[in-house]
């Protein structure tokens, strides 16, 4: 069984899911894969741009995941777009379904990695930004960027003298 403290390799990161959407609440899934699958993603050839999941009969799926096809693959290839069934608990799940049934979240998938050999999804209960808080958060950037340029300009000036 591999332990929580093993070195993680990150191989995709989602930054658009923080610009469209307040993350609430993070938490981690296996992924149900193909060893050709497993060697593209090694190599980065996975995309979650457009990735969401569901849950369907209990169970939990990742839709809309890009996994590039293996090159050296041939006829054990899968479909790149193919709905993927991720691992966790029942009762995790089931505690998923209620808070996105209630609270209206999503669940949008954040990052892939692997922690030691099994590949991993780092999962995100999301709240979607409206049009204004999406220009809030720019805004906060920018000032946050200008008082960290004048600190750092004042800095400079204070120890040429």
């Amino acid at each position: 069984m591999p332990e929580r403290n093993q070195p993680m390799k990150v191989v995709a990161v989602h930054k658009k899911a923080y610009h469209d959407y307040f993350v609430q609440e993070t938490m981690e899934a296996g992924i149900e894969l193909f060893g050709t699958e497993v060697k593209s993603i090694r190599g980065g050839g996975v995309n979650l741009k457009d990735a969401w999941c569901s849950i369907e009969g209990g169970e939990l799926l990742v839709n809309g995941m890009h996994v590039s096809p293996y090159e050296k693959g041939n006829i054990f290839n899968r479909d790149a777009y193919r709905v993927r069934r991720l691992l966790m608990h029942k009762r995790e799940i089931l505690r998923l379904y209620g808070v996105l049934k209630q609270q209206g979240l999503t669940l949008i998938p954040l990052r892939v990695y692997f922690r030691g050999q099994r590949v991993k999804l780092e999962l995100g209960l999301c709240r979607g930004k409206k049009l204004y808080d999406k220009r809030e958060t720019a805004a906060r950037r920018d000032d946050q960027r200008n008082i960290d340029r004048a600190l750092k300009n004042r800095n400079i000036g204070a120890s040429a003298e």
